[in-house]
């Protein structure tokens, strides 16, 4: 008490006065003990005063629909981190609150101790965090699903007693002051010095609030709600330990302040709130604060190690036998990892960290001193990315990377089950946190294609689960050739959460997926034959051959309603994909999906005759289409016809004003496939070579129109190196400059060695090797010694402003 910044005399006589009145007054019927979320010096004490005071009822901060798990929660079977999982969804918004649970959480204490003691323990605050109608109102509707902490400590942790504090005790932050003031030497303070500390700094954090700022925050209206069920308590009970926040402690306490009429806003539930709470896993992972948790202390895996001490009442300093395993263990992990670390460096490490106890005026070395020591002692030279290999290892030792357990009970979603025994099916790690790797194996292990759907329907879910590093994707048209698939995952109370959401779409992973994936398809425009064809596409990645049947009928209604080429040439490339890789997929409807194809062929023909009027930008796009029905009509089954895609291409050929490109793919596709002499294409391209000005300039666009289906040409017939050549040595330079683009757009159809044929061509009309093609011009020293040349020029000429 004697580092407290000076407050006003009879501020703190009060706190002090009420904490031996009505907070630790053994002869009431209600014992409060304030504590901060996750503090193993909390739950130490806390132990203690359950064993004197005896209670006959515990009431305990915390949802109060969770009183149903409690149970469940004291299970031997359920091993800590554990969380419970609150929703609740209206009309308006929607909102997700986590209650995590350690093995040092106070309340997780409470719950267990009251289990072995056989007494009642009862959770007493509301289910969410209520506002104002009008706030509610206002929130964005980006936040309307915002998942949050339970037990948020922005209050507390951002009040500015507490910023004052931490400067005048020169802490860094909130955590390293509460270490300082309450964790450290935990095992030598008296248990009522400790209440009676944590009662009066939270509540001089509370006093920097107005009573409006705390109803804003939701705050008033669960203290309400608590000091009601307290009053049922103290009907049935004679002895009544309250377990609260050290912020709300205050709130509760029976004094004139907490009874003024209240002008909190009853807020009524609408009628379609929808609610439901499930006991979840957890990870040490997302109960650390630094990772984003909202609440509670950081470096939970280091507070784990403490509490494990703390509980075996070993003599040592349950901080100092902390630090000896931490280092030693740090050590061998970055000697493993080649890292020069050596045995001295951590005795010296050890050595700081009780000087810096000392130097800092701390009863024994804690996490903050142990970070310190190693970035002084492990980290040689300057602190980078390529020396911190130490402080990251450290990072994730002080975090830990445990995974809680749920026993089993009737509040399982059977989603979550279901995820569960198709994990184990397909040896999926997900009883430990940390980035796992799974490379799949499509085509030779049917087990590894069952994963891949499942995982593909875990992304679909959005549940975070996975990510696809490297394979095939088809979806793209991307890396169709590789055979294998490589997957990071990791399991996390964030992938739970998701797949109880996802709960109300079924009761199994293919169900929700499916569903939802119907839910999507059913919004699609009707006429949108690409959009339904690339989600028959998705569904058979995921397995889902139910959902696969159904939308064959879709896609069908699509394609006679889509009135663009482009649109439906792109949904025969999906279905062909399809039908080429139908084994893979697990299509069995083999015949069903060779209909729908030929429809989607023959329907993509007839619109072919329009095509004249396609606009600049699309004319690539349009070309490509047309190159892949050509391919399909020369395929070797003969399952599409050819006869109508040559009478699609001659009407449009006849088309006076038809852009370039197309005409010279459909010169090419014609000369393959109805007959058409080769040497037209020759005497088309010549006549664009030898046209007006504006023609010549067209000359690449129809190059490139030939090239896409039909690029032999030019390596077999050596008249049209010739015009081409003869063209390029007749056209201004600034035609030149302009046609080049195009030119070498058109050539990028050729491999590498059909480019070393046409440089020996054209080498031959120079009589020069294409070796001499290869090499530059000018010789890289004379360029050099040329630009050193200019720059001095320049440097005098300046030098006499002449420039």
């Amino acid at each position: 008490m004697d580092r407290l910044i000076p407050q006003e005399a009879a501020e703190q006589a009060e706190l002090q006065q009420l904490f031996a009145q009505q907070v630790y007054n053994k002869q009431k019927q209600v014992v409060h003990f304030p504590i901060r979320h996750h503090s193993p010096a909390c739950s130490y004490h806390l132990l203690q005063v359950i064993n004197d005071y005896q209670p006959q009822i515990i009431l305990i901060e915390g949802p109060i629909s969770g009183n149903a798990l409690i149970p469940i929660l004291a299970d031997e079977r359920t091993e800590a981190p554990v969380s419970l999982y609150y929703t609740y969804e209206t009309n308006e918004e929607k909102a997700a609150f986590y209650f995590p649970l350690l093995d040092y959480s106070p309340e997780y204490a409470a719950i267990r101790q009251a289990a072995k003691l056989g007494i009642p323990a009862q959770f007493i605050d509301l289910n969410d965090r209520p506002l104002p109608r009008e706030k509610v109102t206002e929130r964005p509707a980006e936040e309307s699903a915002e998942q949050v902490s339970y037990q948020d400590e922005k209050l507390l942790t951002g009040s500015s007693f507490i910023s004052r504090l931490c400067r005048r005790l020169n802490c860094r932050s909130f955590d390293e002051l509460w270490e300082k003031m309450f964790e450290l030497g935990v095992a030598q303070q008296r248990t009522e010095d400790f209440m009676r500390s944590v009662f009066v700094y939270c509540s001089l954090s509370r006093f920097c609030y107005s009573r409006d700022e705390l109803e804003q925050e939701g705050t008033l209206a669960r203290e309400q709600h608590m000091r009601e069920r307290i009053l049922v308590a103290k009907a049935q009970y004679e002895r009544i330990l309250v377990i609260t926040g050290g912020f709300h402690t205050y709130g509760l306490l029976e004094i004139p302040a907490n009874n003024l009429p209240s002008d909190v806003p009853h807020i009524v539930k609408p009628a379609e709130y929808r609610e439901q709470i499930y006991p979840m896993v957890y990870t040490f992972e997302e109960a650390d604060r630094l990772n984003g948790y909202a609440s509670g202390m950081p470096y939970v895996g280091y507070y784990a190690e403490i509490w494990k001490r703390l509980q075996q009442n070993s003599k040592a300093s349950a901080y100092e036998q902390t630090a000896i395993h931490m280092l030693s263990r740090l050590m061998r992990v970055l000697r493993k990892q080649q890292e020069e670390i050596s045995t001295s460096d951590a005795i010296e490490a050890y050595g700081m960290v009780q000087g810096l106890a000392i130097l800092r005026g701390k009863p024994e070395g804690g996490v903050y001193e142990l970070v310190d020591s190693v970035v002084s002692t492990f980290i040689k030279g300057e602190h980078t990315l390529a020396s911190g290999q130490s402080l990251e290892e450290l990072s994730r030792m002080l975090t830990g990377n445990r995974i809680g357990t749920v026993a089993p009970n009737t509040f399982t979603v059977p989603i979550v089950e279901d995820f569960r025994r198709l994990a184990a099916e397909c040896k999926l790690q997900i009883s430990t946190t940390g980035r796992h790797r799974k490379v799949l194996e499509l085509y030779s292990k049917p087990l590894h294609r069952q994963t891949s759907r499942l995982l593909h329907c875990m992304v679909f879910l959005e549940t975070e689960f996975g990510a696809l590093e490297s394979g095939p994707d088809w979806v793209a048209y991307r890396d169709v050739n590789l055979m294998r698939e490589t997957w990071s995952y990791t399991y996390s109370s964030y992938t739970e959460a998701r797949l109880i959401e996802n709960s109300i779409h079924g009761g199994t992973i293919r169900e929700a997926a499916a569903h939802r994936a119907e839910e999507r398809i059913r919004q699609l425009p009707a006429h949108h034959s690409e959009e339904a064809a690339s989600w028959l596409l998705r569904v058979l990645l995921m397995g889902l051959e139910d959902s696969a049947d159904r939308l064959f009928e879709q896609v069908g209604r699509a394609l006679r309603q889509d009135g663009s080429f482009l649109s439906l040439s792109r949904t025969v490339a999906i279905l062909e994909r399809i039908y080429e890789h139908r084994r893979l997929l697990g299509l069995h409807r083999e015949s069903v999906l060779l209909e729908l194809l030929q429809e989607a062929y023959h329907n993509t023909l007839a619109k072919i005759t329009g095509l004249q009027h396609i606009h600049q930008d699309e004319q690539s796009q349009v070309i490509q289409a047309l190159k892949q029905l050509y391919m399909l009509a020369e395929s070797a089954d003969g399952t599409f016809a050819s006869e109508p895609l040559v009478d699609r291409l001659s009407e449009l050929l006849s088309v006076s004003d038809l852009p370039p490109g197309l005409e010279g793919v459909c010169m090419a596709i014609l000369s393959r496939i109805d007959g058409r002499d080769p040497a037209e294409i020759t005497r088309r391209a010549r006549a664009y070579m030898q046209g007006t000005p504006e023609q010549m300039l067209h000359t690449a666009s129809y190059l490139q129109g030939v090239f896409a289906a039909a690029r032999d040409v030019l390596l077999y017939d050596n008249a049209l190196v010739d015009d081409l050549n003869t063209l390029l040595s007749r056209l201004p330079h600034e035609d030149f400059l302009r046609m080049i683009p195009e030119l070498r757009l058109a050539f990028t159809f050729f491999t590498p060695a059909e480019i070393d044929r046409i440089a020996d061509r054209v080498g031959s009309l120079f009589e020069k090797g294409s070796g001499s093609l290869a090499g530059s011009a000018v010789d890289e020293t004379i360029l050099q010694q040329s630009a050193a040349l200019d720059r001095a020029i320049r440097e005098e000429l300046s030098r006499w402003r002449l420039i």
